[in-house]
C-alpha cells in the first residue's frame, strides 16, 4: 500500500503522515532522505526528530530507499524534495538522468511488502524560480510527483493543515 501527501510547505503533511502511521503500526518507521545542508537544516532536522515518541524507529538513507525499508513495515518517507535533490546534485543537475535514476527506484519500492507514506513538495505552485538549475528543479519535481502518484494507492493533497482527498 502507498500513501502519498503532497502540499506547501508547512502545510501540515508531516504532522499528517506521523497520525496515518501510527494508526497504522504500533511502531511505525521514519525514513529520512535529507542531507544536512547546514546548521539552519540540522535545526529543522532536530524538531522533526523530537516530534516522533519511541514507538518510532528511524532509518536514514539519501537515494537507494527500498535498500532499508523492513518488509511488512509502515514507513513514512520524508520528502521526495530532499531526496530528489540528493540525485539532482550527485549527477550536476542532469534532469534526464535524475528523473531516470528515481524512477528505478520508485519501481523497486512498488514492489515492497511494506505500507508506505511518502510526503512530497508541491514546490511548482510557489514563487517562480530565478534561476535555471531551481527552475529544472521545480520541473524534475513535477514530473517525479506525477510518477509517485501514479503509483499511490492513496492520495492526499494538504492546504493549511487540512487534508483534501485526491485519490
Amino acid at each position: 500500500m502507498i500513501y502519498y501527501i503532497t502540499g506547501g510547505e508547512r502545510s501540515g503533511k508531516s504532522s499528517y503522515a506521523q497520525k496515518l502511521a501510527e494508526k497504522l503500526s504500533p511502531n511505525p518507521y521514519y525514513l529520512a532522505t535529507s542531507r544536512i545542508w547546514d546548521e539552519d537544516f540540522k535545526k529543522r532536522v532536530d524538531r522533526h526528530v523530537s516530534d516522533r515518541d519511541e514507538r518510532w524507529t528511524t532509518l536514514e538513507e539519501e537515494k537507494h530507499l527500498s535498500s532499508v525499508i523492513p518488509e511488512k513495515s509502515v514507513v513514512v518517507i520524508d520528502c521526495v524534495t530532499l531526496w530528489l535533490t540528493n540525485f539532482y546534485t550527485d549527477t550536476k543537475y542532469d534532469v534526464a538522468k535524475s528523473l531516470s535514476l528515481v524512477k528505478e527506484e520508485l519501481s523497486k519500492l512498488k514492489e515492497i511488502n511494506a505500507t508506505l507514506i511518502i510526503i512530497s513538495n508541491e514546490i511548482g505552485m510557489g514563487v517562480h524560480a530565478n534561476t535555471e538549475i531551481s527552475r529544472k528543479f521545480t520541473e524534475l519535481q513535477g514530473w517525479v510527483n506525477q510518477e509517485i502518484a501514479t503509483l499511490s494507492d492513496k492520495a492526499t493533497f494538504m492546504v493549511s493543515g487540512l487534508p483534501m482527498t485526491l485519490k
